[in-house]
């Protein structure tokens, strides 16, 4: 007989998140899958073409049978609109338990990115068909919240723990990204210590590949490339790269390309701020890709780049993007406090990785890769793809997820 496993995720296919290599794993393994999510709209904040509140709300795709919940797009991503697309989304799936308690299910995979109660309608199937929920904690909430809108409300800061709380109690299994997060879960749960798993976040094979692409390499020809690929937004710490960016001017650093790759609520402000320091010639913002095409643009990087917010509540993340970056092997520049900054400068070796918020450290530590030879950025990039295949290659992890999963 084969598994039955049901998948409760917000976003998934066409839009490019994790989940879906994950579930194409889980077809590969044998398991029959289907999905409950929502209608693709991120980052753009429209529906994809073809998708509507009535348009292919049932799909099949890589084996997988779909079921989208109605949702409002996060239209201009202010926080009023992307309030309403994450309240819209566990409200109308809800709507769909009826139907889908009809079904046997082995397990219930729970995928949270932001926010946790995305995860609402699996727990409630889980605990009408006493089904395992395992969830997967791609971002520690409320922590994750409060690192991009502050307030001092605190009875609004009451609550919103209270909820986020509740969520990770009512999962029999939890599976997360860094030990701190697993101890923070630990406490919060009181899950016994053996059903709480640390995996890193698995890249897909995708990002292993260098793809010289011929018109990518004559555009950013004869500059020192900066890369930056995924979401922008608020947590990202844009304010770190842009003030980084005029100090390397002012050093009389001028042949940098920064290549920002990705959309986000952020970019108008991004695209803005480049321009008010006066270096929106030496910026290339490449829109949204498709993740095909990802590789193409770590081939020209001469360093990859990532920032966080300063904040405690993020220490116990390690982006997603990190262990892509790693994947690529390319040197690596990171502003990140915990796990993330450890990763960089301790275990792999494969870059340098400063304070969140310390523009000047990550200055200072993209001048020490700019004056490398190009043999020392080659050890170093060459170091980093060692260990992810060594250590975290999709296969690799993915199996232990699927192993933790049904032991």
């Amino acid at each position: 007989m084969r598994p039955k496993i049901l998948i409760v995720s917000q976003h998934y296919w066409p839009e490019s998140f994790r989940i879906n290599d994950i579930s194409d794993f889980f077809v590969k393994k044998g398991c029959d899958i289907d999905v409950l999510c929502g209608i693709p709209n991120y980052p753009k904040g429209r529906f994809f073409d073809g998708y509507s509140w009535l348009k292919n709300k049932r799909q099949k795709h890589n084996g997988v049978n779909i079921t989208r919940a109605c949702e409002t797009p996060r239209g201009n991503s202010s926080v009023f609109r992307v309030l309403c697309n994450n309240m819209s989304f566990a409200i109308f799936s809800i709507t769909h338990i009826p139907r889908l308690s009809f079904n046997k299910y082995d397990k219930i995979f729970l995928f949270q990115t932001s926010p946790v109660i995305m995860t609402i309608a699996g727990i409630l199937i889980g605990k009408i068909k006493k089904t395992e929920t395992i969830m997967y904690v791609g971002d520690l909430w409320p922590e994750n919240l409060f690192s991009m809108f502050k307030t001092n409300n605190k009875l609004f800061i009451k609550l919103v723990t209270v909820i986020s709380h509740w969520h990770y109690r009512q999962a029999d299994k939890l599976i997360v990204i860094s030990e701190k997060m697993k101890q923070k879960l630990t406490q919060i749960t009181k899950i016994d210590a053996k059903k709480i798993i640390v995996l890193p976040q698995a890249c897909e094979k995708i990002y292993e590949n260098q793809i010289c692409d011929q018109t990518l390499v004559e555009k950013f020809r004869n500059k020192f490339n900066i890369v930056f690929t995924g979401s922008i937004s608020p947590a990202q710490s844009f304010e770190t790269i842009v003030d980084a960016a005029k100090m390397l001017r002012n050093d009389g650093i001028v042949d940098i390309n920064w290549i920002i790759v990705g959309d986000g609520m952020s970019k108008k402000w991004l695209e803005e701020q480049f321009e008010k320091v006066g270096l929106s010639d030496s910026v290339y913002f490449e829109g949204q890709k498709d993740i095909k095409d990802i590789p193409k643009y770590f081939y020209i990087a001469d360093i990859l780049i990532a920032c966080l917010v300063k904040s405690k509540l993020l220490e116990a993340t390690i982006p997603s993007k990190i262990m892509s970056y790693i994947a690529a092997g390319k040197p690596i520049v990171i502003a990140m406090d915990g796990e993330a900054q450890t990763l960089i400068n301790d275990t792999i070796k494969c870059g340098f990785a400063g304070p969140a918020g310390d523009e000047q450290a990550f200055s200072t530590n993209i001048i020490k890769i700019y004056n490398l030879s190009k043999k020392d950025k080659s050890i170093m990039g060459e170091r980093a793809r060692k260990y992810h295949f060594k250590n975290l290659e999709r296969n690799i992890i993915l199996n232990k997820l699927y192993d933790f999963i049904f032991v």
